[in-house]
């Protein structure tokens, strides 16, 4: 969220109400508390299995507990989106039903590979990036560096989709979840996912010859080292280890995140 909005500000768009803003981190917050524990809540037999330390597969939490938190969550997402502008709650409101669609019987779109990582793209991509900054600017005129981000976002979250399941493979095919990793095994999925980031991250170095108001040397640069720190990590990864297999996918999700640091300091830069 602090990501769009500085690419926002950089663009000349100025939100002087900063409690505007904490309202929109806190309704994003609770929006993702709701998609991650409504998962959590339909999983707890398989994550006892794939994630025995999450808090309702460790009994950390009891099943009441969590049907709260979820609940609670996601009607408090909605009402602080309601009370901010129809972008955030069009945002919040498309993001809980793609959540919802992923993880609540009898749709439970995680169930097919494709569908699965269409909903984590769609929602971490597009929904989030695009909402986001509509909600910021109040303009239809997305500028490129809002779409270079998106687009880097959704191609880089198909990786993730994709790879997410390769630690999990005991509990999904014990419980007959159809995921790419049993379909076409643990080293194709994971060398398919790198190769993917890898794309990301080269697509958005040369992206510096095209995409106006950002500081090229540094986005250059960052890339360029992320996508060397990259493959060096991956050539130490033995997929025999399901532990070593966890842990970079951990370092993914870091460099998913690192990107929103990173590509709004080069517009600020810019």
């Amino acid at each position: 969220m602090w990501g769009v909005y500085a690419i926002t500000f950089s663009q000349g768009v100025n939100i002087t109400s900063l409690l505007s803003v904490l309202a929109t981190w806190l309704a994003c917050l609770c929006g993702n508390v709701y998609i991650v524990g409504l998962n959590q809540l339909e999983d707890v037999a398989i994550d006892q299995i794939n994630k025995p330390h999450l808090p309702l597969a460790s009994g950390e939490f009891s099943l009441s507990t969590g049907k709260l938190i979820v609940a609670s969550t996601g009607i408090l997402a909605l009402l602080i989106a309601w009370f901010q502008s129809s972008y955030l709650l069009g945002m919040v409101a498309i993001s809980l039903a793609i959540g919802t669609a992923y993880s609540l019987p009898p749709i439970r779109l995680k169930r097919f590979p494709f569908l699965a990582a269409l909903c984590i793209f769609t929602v971490r991509g597009a929904v989030v990036n695009l909402g986001l900054f509509l909600h910021f600017s109040r303009s239809l005129n997305v500028p490129a560096t809002v779409w270079a981000l998106t687009i880097f976002v959704i191609v880089f979250t198909v990786a993730i989709a994709i790879f997410k399941d390769i630690p999990d493979l005991e509990g999904d095919r014990q419980y007959q979840i159809s995921t790419f990793t049993i379909a076409l095994g643990q080293a194709k999925v994971f060398n398919f996912a790198r190769w993917i980031i890898t794309i990301c991250y080269v697509a958005m170095t040369a992206a510096v010859f095209w995409l106006p108001g950002v500081n090229s040397i540094f986005l250059a640069t960052t890339h360029l080292g992320l996508l060397v720190l990259l493959w060096w990590r991956s050539l130490g990864v033995d997929l025999v280890d399901k532990s070593a297999i966890a842990d970079f996918y951990q370092f993914i999700w870091k460099l998913f995140f690192l990107e929103y640091l990173i590509f709004p300091v080069a517009c600020l830069l810019g």
